[in-house]
This record gives structure tokens, C-alpha cells and sequence, in this order.
């Protein structure tokens, strides 16, 4: 009988208890002031376990480069933390990348808004120009402004 396929694979699995180590270390353990609101947005373990990319992003862009110092300055103290608890024979070295692809989602989504901004616009013109029709005439009907029928009754 053949065994049922898991949903992921081992280093996936690895990976996963990697970034939630990862991160509880960087909020408890780590006391570097340089670091400041960081999130681990994934990790890659290579196959054999030896190296983890750990992705991150950080609250205020302008101490993205003094972040990525302190945590590679961090790096031994992270792999020792992450030793303790994960139970594999080999702690992966680890390789901080920031992860902009947050930034390239919001920039995505403001060209996708300016794009639909201006089909608005287009759309309210074309339906400025749906009330009248060719000939003329409002939509009443007539070609007459009502505004004149106002000032006549007045």
C-alpha cells in the first residue's frame, strides 16, 4: 500500500519552524537597539540544511542598511538560539535578504488605482455626454433649458 504524500516537505516544515524561531528570537532575545520593527516574511533552507535565506522587511525604510547590520552582526547569536530548539543535525548558516516585494505590491496597486482614477474620469465625462442626445435634445426630450422654465414661472 502506498504511503499518503505530505502537504509539505521536510525543509519546507524546517523552514516554517525557522522563521517563527527566528522572529520570536529577534522580539525577545535580541537587544540591539539597531534593530527596530522587523518581520521575517520567509525562509529558504537549501536541501541539505547547511545555509537559510531569511527574508525581512523593516517598518521604517530609512533603517533598512542599519538593520541589515545588526542582524548580521546577530547572525551567531540567531543560529546558536535556533540550534537549541530545532533538532536537526546541521543549524543552517544564516543569510539576511531584505524583501521588497512589499513595496512592489504597493507600488503595483497605486499604478493600478491611477489607471482606474483615470477610467473614472473618462467614464463620468462619457456619461455627461450619454444625457444629451445626438440631435440636441435632454433628456426630457426637448431642446429647451429648464433653468429658462424656472425663471419664467418666478
Amino acid at each position: 500500500m502506498a504511503k499518503a504524500k505530505k502537504g509539505f516537505s521536510r525543509s519546507d516544515r524546517i523552514a516554517e519552524q525557522i522563521q517563527r524561531e527566528l522572529a520570536e528570537l529577534i522580539r525577545r532575545g535580541l537587544k540591539d537597539p539597531r534593530v527596530g520593527w522587523v518581520t521575517i516574511t520567509a525562509v529558504e533552507v537549501t536541501r541539505d540544511y547547511s545555509h537559510a535565506k531569511v527574508f525581512y522587511t523593516v517598518l521604517e525604510a530609512g533603517k533598512r542598511e542599519i538593520t541589515q547590520e545588526a542582524l548580521e552582526s546577530a547572525a551567531g547569536y540567531l543560529r546558536n538560539g535556533i540550534g537549541k530548539v530545532l533538532q536537526i543535525f546541521t543549524t543552517p548558516q544564516l543569510h539576511f535578504i531584505y524583501d521588497d516585494s512589499i513595496e512592489r505590491g504597493v507600488y503595483m496597486s497605486r499604478l493600478i488605482d491611477e489607471v482606474n482614477g483615470t477610467a473614472v474620469v473618462v467614464n463620468a465625462d462619457a456619461d455627461d455626454a450619454d444625457d444629451e442626445d445626438v440631435d440636441g435634445e435632454d433628456a426630457d426630450g426637448d431642446d429647451s433649458d429648464d433653468t429658462d422654465k424656472a425663471d419664467d414661472k418666478a
